[in-house]
């Protein structure tokens, strides 16, 4: 049940579907314009500092100095981004975080990886509504190049996700897992 006491961004954190016509709609799109202003600058400067600093102005959090990120980097919100200790983001990654995205300690997430943690519905007639939904990327996690991780996902810790995957269900701890849909190719 939707509460309209909470806020959009409350409401995304708690799993609600957004309307086309809420009145609040609007705060997701001049949100992201804020967060393009400092994306630009991070996206621009070859400093691991500087990019570090950035990216925890983004997401609110502080970035971990171990951790290292290649940009281009896309985020459309980065407060619902959190980063944990040693993580590598190579170039060209995707975030799409309104629904919520957690990386824990130790993940290497490969070159032209998207985290979309927000869709819509299949049906033509509720298809501008925007569904949030929690990804989760466990320790030790190795997302390989060109990955798609969707809504709702967990990926189990020390699991492999191949490159060009497109990864629809929760992946168990300790699995390789590929293909369109991903599927589990072997436990480690």
């Amino acid at each position: 049940m939707e509460n309209a006491t909470l806020g959009v961004f409350e409401r995304l954190r708690n799993g609600e579907t957004i309307q086309p016509n809420d009145p609040e709609a609007y705060k997701m799109r001049e949100a992201s314009y804020a967060t393009k202003e400092l994306l630009i600058r991070m996206n621009n400067t070859s400093d691991p500092a500087e990019i570090r600093d950035l990216l925890g102005r983004i997401t609110e959090s502080e970035i971990d100095e171990r951790t290292t990120v290649f940009t281009p980097l896309y985020i459309n919100y980065g407060k619902n981004t959190r980063i944990g200790r040693n993580v590598f983001i190579n170039f060209d990654c995707t975030f799409l975080d309104l629904g919520g995205i957690t990386i824990e300690d130790n993940v290497l997430i490969a070159p032209k990886v998207s985290l979309l943690s927000e869709g819509h519905p299949v049906s033509p007639e509720n298809r501008q509504s925007l569904v949030p939904g929690p990804i989760y990327i466990k320790r030790n996690a190795w997302i390989g190049a060109h990955a798609t991780i969707l809504p709702g996902v967990t990926v189990g810790e020390n699991a492999v996700v191949a490159a060009g995957a497109v990864v629809s269900r929760d992946v168990p701890d300790n699995t390789v897992v590929g293909g369109i849909p991903a599927k589990i190719i072997k436990t480690i």
